[in-house]
């Protein structure tokens, strides 16, 4: 498996790749690899000749310095799980940080329709300038032609798609499906880090949504939403940050039902010091 280290080794080898008109994937990760990160590299292995992983934990959208330091780096065990799926159609780029800022470890501002206020972007202020700055900067060195992203990610993913319409990236960006565990726990590299106890007591986020889901067929999104806050209350290993119904164009917190739009749940919960996100389509 060939692993880059820069990304000019990288740039040149793509280079000589699409010279034979081959296509290629992406698959942007911090690593500590789980099957979920695999669904999305098959994905891009059906739908490309090759697949460009990176691995890399960027700096610039961690908000808590405490969550940074703690984000687990598995880059051997990460490259021995892509040898599984394929050793020759996958590309790994491990930058340092150096490589990808130079001098300057800073976020670019963007501004994505308001999207970027919703949700995560409130409870974590300049997280979505640290994507927005890592992925289009990926997106320039690697310049796939499609872009794979997880849909537990779902707040990401617009802005991912928002950004590469404002700046004109040829690249698709796909969305994929949420990969869970057998319990219904969404896949998350933070699962490795929960304490047995959280982990037992976690696919309650999983159940609860599709509880909520149920619900919001006869009852208000006001009403879902304090339903969930009481179920919560009862969890004394799960705390809930928020649950909202939102529209899934604009992220705004749904007011009143409408037959002509589509509407998602989203929540954050903390698990001891974890913090777990998940969704679920509502109609």
């Amino acid at each position: 498996m060939k692993i880059f280290h820069n990304k000019t080794d990288l740039s040149t080898h793509i280079h000589s790749l699409k010279a034979k008109e081959a296509s290629i994937g992406f698959v942007p990760t911090m690593g500590a690899l789980h099957k979920g990160h695999l669904s999305l590299v098959n994905f891009g292995l059906s739908d490309n000749d090759f697949v460009v992983v990176s691995i890399f934990v960027n700096p610039t959208q961690f908000n808590n310095p405490e969550d940074l330091k703690k984000y687990p780096r598995t880059l051997d065990r990460d490259v021995e799980l892509l040898q599984t799926i394929s050793d020759s159609k996958i590309l790994v780029y491990a930058p340092t940080v150096e490589d990808i800022y130079e001098n300057n470890v800073a976020s670019q501002s963007f501004t994505f329709g308001g999207l970027e206020h919703e949700m995560e972007g409130a409870f974590r202020p300049g997280h979505f300038d640290g994507v927005g700055t890592i992925v289009k900067r990926l997106l320039e060195i690697v310049k796939p032609d499609k872009a794979y992203f997880g849909q537990k990610d779902f707040q990401q993913l617009l802005i991912v798609k928002k950004m590469a319409e404002l700046y004109k990236i040829p690249t698709e960006i796909i969305g994929c499906p949420i990969f869970r565990a057998a319990d219904g726990l969404a896949m998350s590299s933070r699962n490795e880090r929960l304490k047995s106890e959280h982990r037992e007591a976690a696919p309650f986020i999983y159940r609860t949504l599709k509880s909520a889901k149920e619900k919001f067929g006869t009852k208000s999104a006001k009403a879902v939403t304090e339903w969930v806050a009481k179920q919560f209350k009862k969890q004394e290993l799960l705390e809930l940050e928020y649950f909202l119904i939102a529209d899934t164009k604009t992220l705004k917190p749904v007011k009143r039902k409408s037959t002509k739009k589509v509407y998602r749940a989203f929540i954050a919960v903390y698990a001891d010091d974890i913090r777990l996100i998940d969704n679920i389509a509502l109609n």
